[in-house]
């Protein structure tokens, strides 16, 4: 299972539970975090991911697509 988190323009990704809390529990001394749980986009990128595959990727596609739109 992956697990993500996203904290002052950090994304995190993993697959081991226990390392993501202690991550998460250090950054949340430091920064205020949000756990978004299942991430689909961050920052105008699609996040597109398939747990049983362990695929994770990245799709710009939105964004340029407002780029284009706007010029």
């Amino acid at each position: 299972m992956l697990f993500t988190l996203y904290a002052e323009g950090i994304l995190l990704d993993g697959n081991n539970l226990k390392m993501m809390n202690t991550i998460k529990q250090l950054l949340s001394s430091i920064f205020e975090i949000k756990d978004m749980c299942d991430v689909r986009y961050v920052l105008g990128v699609k996040i597109v991911s398939n747990h049983p595959k362990r695929i994770l990727g990245m799709c710009q596609k939105a964004c340029i697509k407002r780029v284009l739109e706007l010029f």
